[in-house]
């Protein structure tokens, strides 16, 4: 190690300026639970469903929005609902082709500081909105029978690298991932 790196080392340890659990964070897990809670209840009788995962900054009329508008609309013709983040691009793009052909449109959205809103596509009655990552990442998992991954960032290859997780080490059954582009 570098002198400068030890230093920047012992600096920390005399400011403790690292994040620390205190005694307060122990009250996180009520507004955990309660997004479980949330959840479960909107989600428990949604039947079939695909999970869509994608960027959010896919524009209208691009190859890859219309071609999740597309598979949207195939996924309920087939009477299977479509689960997306609940945002724009690829997102809102799955939402608009279940809609189109009236199949159930699951949004699961994530507050962030100056991101998405939830996509007008969204049934009314199954649009969540997520705190925290992993609550929301259990509902993509839990209530999805398949994923199809379009391109996207880093939270797309978050939610790809759950799923391919969880059928790699049993904690799941195996179900279809497919990727597009």
């Amino acid at each position: 190690m570098t002198d400068k790196s030890n230093q920047r080392i012992q600096q920390a340890f005399e400011n403790k300026d690292w994040p620390e659990i205190k005694s307060s964070d122990s009250w996180n897990i009520f507004k955990v639970m309660s997004e479980f809670v949330e959840g479960y209840d909107t989600l428990s009788r949604i039947g079939p469903c695909v999970s869509v995962f994608g960027s959010a900054r896919t524009k209208p009329g691009t190859p890859y929005y219309e071609m999740a508008v597309e598979i949207g609309q195939k996924l309920a013709a087939a009477g299977l609902g479509v689960i997306t983040g609940g945002g724009p691009g690829i997102m809102e793009a799955g939402n608009k082709g279940a809609s189109k052909e009236k199949g159930a449109s699951v949004g699961l959205n994530i507050d962030l500081p100056f991101e998405q809103s939830s996509n007008p596509y969204i049934d009314h009655d199954k649009s969540i909105d997520f705190k925290f990552f992993f609550v929301r990442k259990v509902m993509f998992m839990k209530y999805a029978q398949g994923f199809i991954v379009l391109p996207g960032g880093f939270g797309t290859l978050d939610e790809l690298f759950e799923a391919l997780t969880l059928v790699q080490t049993q904690k799941t059954a195996k179900f279809p991932i497919i990727l597009v582009g």
